[in-house]
């Protein structure tokens, strides 16, 4: 199987393209990343050398590198996309232009491939869902969506435009929507990557309001495998929600890093909530798990230790990007 990931420079693309060809190293990997600020090919720097993985840099906006970059592929995974809610509060420009029109030109170089199109799997978040209060059940996948921020809005923008493909032209796609992903190669002005390299710097971490916001967090790999499951044995025309079975307020998950780290609540620095900033997210991935066998295997603390160790062994990585 010859397969287009978007976005495979990123986090979560890189992460998966390592996850695929560890599983399948008969299949082809075809990479599509422009190489915006956050994708980065030292993510995959193993693999130069694979003939089994190819890089295009390129616009997934760009009909003509998408129509060539599709050209001979089975399978579309579509993780390109504009992702930093604080990114987009200051400026959404980007986001609507990558994870609207992006998917766009995605969808319509999908139609079009070869009849009946190709099939397309779509990485969403669960942010699309809005926010919940403490006592609120979890996410589902038929929990209306409530977006809160020009980021969240722009995902749910894509997702509503693949299921329409779906509809309108019975395009065979599935959607996941996924928890607070966290692992290796992760952009360091993410939470737990910030908090890690800060430590590792001798600076302090800052923690937004008061820290009672909860996120459902869910280990990289984990993901990956609910993906692969999805791909293999998911409904078409289904959205399947991934969660990691761990709900931490921000400063719980703060307080373990310190603990892990051997650092003390001195180098907590709480900072001013971010605008819009939702209380809870929650993932109920029953669905998943009954219909695909998924069920993470990695536990928060387990995950954690395996990350923090990780940003220790590649400071090289990540402070080239610190200091951009």
């Amino acid at each position: 199987m010859k397969l287009l990931v978007t976005g495979g420079a990123g986090f979560i693309g890189s992460n998966f393209i390592h996850y695929w060809l560890k599983h399948y190293p008969d299949d082809q990997i075809r990479n599509l990343d422009l190489l915006t600020y956050a994708g980065n090919l030292d993510n995959l720097s193993d693999l130069v050398d694979n003939p089994n993985y190819e890089f295009i840099k390129g616009d997934i906006g760009d009909e003509k590198i998408v129509k060539e970059a599709v050209a001979g592929v089975d399978l579309i995974v579509h993780f390109a996309a504009e992702s930093h809610v604080d990114r987009s509060i200051k400026n959404c420009a980007d986001f609507i232009k990558t994870n609207v029109e992006g998917t766009r030109v995605l969808l319509e170089a999908a139609r079009t491939a070869r009849p009946g199109g190709l099939r397309f799997h779509h990485i969403s978040t669960d942010e699309v869902f809005g926010a919940l209060d403490f006592k609120d059940e979890k996410f589902n996948e038929n929990t209306p969506y409530d977006p809160r921020s020009p980021y969240s809005a722009s995902k749910a923008a894509s997702d509503h435009l693949v299921r329409a493909y779906y509809h309108t032209y019975k395009l065979p796609i599935t959607i996941s929507n996924c928890s607070n992903n966290y692992g290796p190669y992760q952009y360091p002005e993410k939470l737990l990557p910030l908090f890690i390299t800060n430590l590792l710097e001798g600076k302090k971490v800052p923690v937004y309001g008061d820290g009672k916001n909860i996120r459902d967090w869910i280990q990289v790999d984990d993901h990956n495998r609910g993906v692969d499951l999805i791909i293999k044995k998911g409904r078409i025309g289904e959205t399947y929600c991934l969660g990691g079975n761990s709900e931490k307020s921000n400063l719980e998950i703060t307080l373990l890093i310190l603990e892990l780290m051997g650092q003390g609540e001195e180098m907590i620095e709480f900072v001013p909530d971010r605008l819009g900033h939702d209380l809870r997210y929650a993932i109920n991935f029953s669905k998943a798990e009954k219909e695909l066998g998924f069920k993470p295997e990695f536990s928060f603390v387990d995950g954690l230790k395996e990350t923090i160790n990780w940003y220790s062994n590649n400071r090289e990585w990540w402070q080239k990007l610190k200091q951009k």
